[in-house]
């Protein structure tokens, strides 16, 4: 029996944007590219979503139930996926 599969992470961010460079990169850096999926503001589909989600800062992260907004913020929320073993979203 496999375990359940871990709810993905939403990045929503902008590619010429330091802040969204910043979360990318500590994506990357920690492997969570398995858990986290990359959304480009640059498209309609994904700026609804985001705005649907309350954004109104980037990068921002959703998981399933909260919107994290700024590099900072988005940052101590990957820390926490990293910290707990990646078992908890």
């Amino acid at each position: 029996m496999s375990a359940p599969e871990s709810p993905v992470l939403e990045l929503f961010h902008r590619i010429a944007d330091p802040p969204s460079a910043t979360a990318r990169r500590f994506v990357t850096d920690h492997a969570l590219e398995d858990r986290v999926r990359f959304r480009n503001l640059t498209y309609a589909e994904v700026e609804k979503d985001w705005l649907e989600r309350g954004g109104h800062t980037s990068p921002a992260l959703w998981d399933g139930a909260r919107l994290y907004q700024g590099a900072e913020a988005v940052v101590a929320r990957l820390l926490a996926v990293v910290n707990l073993g990646r078992d908890d979203s």
